[in-house]
């Protein structure tokens, strides 16, 4: 590619998914499960294998084995999320709604370039999201809401507040990443991370008298934020056959959203959680490659994500929404497990599949599942996919399906009494297609 086309590629990137990241939900919370054409085919498993230009979302370590390329594609995720309240104290909040917001576009692009036999660069661009629901449906009575000082006479939605109800959370990263081979079979990296996030929360008017800055909880349009962090990897080939990968990402520190200063704890603080992998990868015949990953990620650092829900709800006063005990989505450390395979059929064509299992963050209980009701999270994927390069072509063309397994999620109420039962109904059909440019 040409270095004016690969400038262009690049802006036009970073300007698509500004506008139109944050669809992602998965078993990771709002971890997107891969990034990049290998890892899209084998449900995110990439930590020691997938050497493609997202080393630096992943294991940068591993760019020493890449190719000179560029990668770039597109992921069109389709979600369908419905939620339903039974045993309400008040009948008229006891209906279901499904969410909008079904389609969404998420391009990436991916960099590796080798400075000489020892370093890599690259660079890659990439989302994170899934906290994007908009639930419309409403009791239909006249008054209704929880709020009626911000409502008036609006009916209430499924949150006791007014109008639709939901949150639409969008996160961009750009890794700038080196590689360095330290011996023959071994090499170790570094990946800056520079964030960006925007968010817009509606809805949640019944919130606002518990909170400390009540102006600052609903319905203030998008917020946005810059923050940074840093990723390192290793990956290395530790026996004929058998590679292993490693890697950790700091805890992305990010300015925090003033206009949603009253809802998220710590005055509206929303950093990226660490996290960290390991990984291995097996060659046992020419044609084959298996992968196995397990990540583990530290949502419960982040009080907005670990609090737990009836923080505020049950004492507003010492420890009121928007405070450093607020409430939040309470979130657990999570672990995922993920495992890859792939099958040269001929030169120039390789047929990928993966699994990937991760429990939900939110556990079952009043203290977790209300708020939770807008960041449903299938808990296992299936992914297929191919890379095939054309007779006569030194290009290549991806093709990934995800399905995010249909689970419902669903625990007792924190806002509808005691006997009230609350669930989500979620799936997930993804479709990612891309192509590799070989420099």
């Amino acid at each position: 590619m040409h270095a004016p086309s690969l400038r262009r590629t690049l802006y036009l990137l970073c300007i698509g998914l500004l506008w139109v990241a944050g669809p992602s939900q998965a078993g990771g919370g709002y971890f997107v499960l891969g990034y990049g054409p290998y890892a899209h085919q084998t449900a995110g498993t990439a930590t020691a294998i997938g050497f493609d230009g997202f080393a630096g979302a992943s294991n940068p370590g591993k760019l020493s084995a890449a190719s000179d390329r560029v990668d770039a594609g597109v992921l069109v995720f389709m979600p369908y999320r419905r939620i339903e309240r039974t045993g309400a104290d008040n009948p008229v909040y006891n209906f279901s709604t499904t969410s909008d917001n079904g389609v969404f576009f998420l391009p990436e692009l991916g960099i590796a370039r080798h400075l000489n036999d020892r370093l890599s660069w690259g660079v890659a661009l990439y989302g994170n999201g899934g906290l994007n629901t908009a639930y419309r449906g409403t009791t239909g009575v006249s008054g209704s809401s929880a709020n009626p000082a911000a409502c008036g006479q609006q009916p209430g939605n499924f949150l006791y507040g007014c109008g639709e109800v939901g949150v639409d959370l969008s996160q961009v990263l750009i890794a700038p990443t080196l590689a360095w081979r330290i011996a023959p079979k071994q090499s170790i990296g570094i990946a800056p991370l520079i964030a960006y996030q925007r968010m817009r929360v509606y809805g949640l008017q019944a919130l606002e008298p518990l909170s400390e800055h009540p102006d600052d909880v609903t319905n203030r349009g998008y917020d946005q934020a810059f923050g940074g962090g840093v990723r390192l990897g290793w990956w290395g080939t530790i026996a004929p056959g058998l590679s292993a990968g490693a890697a950790y990402a700091t805890r992305v520190y990010m300015q925090k959203f003033r206009r949603y200063q009253g809802l998220f704890a710590d005055g509206g603080s929303f950093d990226i959680p660490e996290n960290y992998s390991i990984g291995l990868g097996w060659t046992p015949a020419p044609r084959w490659l298996f992968g196995l990953d397990v990540q583990r990620i530290s949502y419960h650092q982040v009080a907005a994500l670990g609090n737990g829900l009836l923080n505020s709800l049950q004492n507003p006063q010492a420890r009121p929404l928007g405070s450093a005990d607020g409430s939040g989505l309470h979130w657990r450390n999570q672990i995922n497990y993920r495992a890859g395979m792939e099958y040269a059929v001929r030169p120039g064509l390789k047929l990928r599949a993966g699994f990937a299992y991760g429990r939900r963050p939110g556990d079952e209980s009043a203290d977790s599942v209300s708020l939770n009701l807008l960041t449903p999270n299938p808990i296992e994927n299936l992914t297929a996919g191919f890379s095939w390069t054309p007779k006569g072509m030194s290009g290549e063309f991806h093709f990934a399906y995800g399905r995010y397994l249909s689970a419902t999620y669903k625990g007792p109420s924190a806002i509808a009494g005691a006997q009230a039962t609350e669930s989500v109904t979620a799936f997930v059909n993804t479709f990612w297609v891309g192509y590799s440019w070989h420099l």
